[in-house]
């Protein structure tokens, strides 16, 4: 098991722990009844957080930041010496997270998409994990909601007896959302990005070599050219640059030059 900490990578304070250590802290939080809010942020989610002050304070409050991306794991060991074998990837965390879960009887909720996804996911997950106890599901609203509707969905997935809440609103509201419901839920709350429609088999994933040698973002560029061509084409030059600036000590990025939200967004 691999957990050496948060590092600093652009300003973004990631955790350098591999999938055993990362499943192993969410697990014994779910256990325990203890909110913990975490992601898995690969150059995008990064960069979401370089680029917005506000955003970067988000998500350097997160509990676990998972290095999901090869270009973040180099960062890692390259900046710091974290020897890190492999990225966490969002969707494979989320299958091993619901492995355990369903070893050791704890359900999970599943937050976000659209009702008919989350339906074929459910079925999926409970065919792959024949034990895993799925509490609730609750598709997005895709808008913003007012306090009270937060208090509504809060105390809902509380009833649920869920142990476990996946959120899939895409990234970066996935992040605002586990950072402000973090404190409404006891228990971990898990930022799994695009796994909703990997596992529901709507998005095909990448090849496992592509994601080994960090061009995962090559192949979803190729499949979602019109969505996902600003976020690879501008972003990741950027992300390249920026890291050569802070390898080289030219440019320091401090984690703590971040601006506190001044009210909720309420993603819903």
């Amino acid at each position: 098991m691999i957990d050496k900490g948060k590092k600093n990578v652009l300003g973004i304070l990631v955790d350098a722990v591999n999938y055993e250590g990362a499943v192993s802290k969410i697990i014994a939080a779910a256990r325990a009844r203890k909110p913990l809010s975490v992601s898995a942020l690969a150059v995008h989610g990064v960069m979401t957080g370089v680029l917005d002050s506000t955003h970067r304070y988000r998500l350097n409050h997160l509990d676990l930041v998972l290095p999901d991306g090869q270009p973040v794991r180099w960062a890692l060991n390259l900046l710091y010496n974290t020897e890190l074998p492999d990225r966490v990837c969002g969707p494979n965390a989320m299958l091993e997270i619901c492995e355990r879960a369903a070893e050791e009887g704890l359900s999970i909720y599943l937050y976000g998409s659209q009702a008919s996804v989350l339906e074929t996911l459910s079925k999926n997950l409970c065919q792959r994990f024949p034990k895993l106890i799925i509490a609730g599901t609750q598709p997005s609203k895709f808008r913003q909601v007012s306090s009270q509707e937060k208090l509504e969905t809060a105390q809902e997935i509380r009833n649920s007896g869920a142990a476990i809440t996946f959120v899939g609103l895409g990234c970066p509201r996935q992040e605002v959302w586990a950072y402000e419901y973090r404190d409404n839920l006891s228990m971990p709350l898990i930022a799994v990005g695009a796994a909703y429609d990997f596992h529901a088999g709507n998005l095909a994933k990448s090849p496992e070599f592509l994601g080994k040698i960090g061009l995962e973002w090559l192949f979803r560029l190729i499949v979602e050219p019109r969505r996902l061509w600003q976020r690879y084409v501008l972003l990741n030059p950027l992300y390249i640059w920026l890291f050569l600036l802070q390898a080289l000590k030219l440019k320091q990025f401090d984690p703590k030059d971040a601006t506190a939200p001044k009210e909720e967004v309420l993603y819903g």
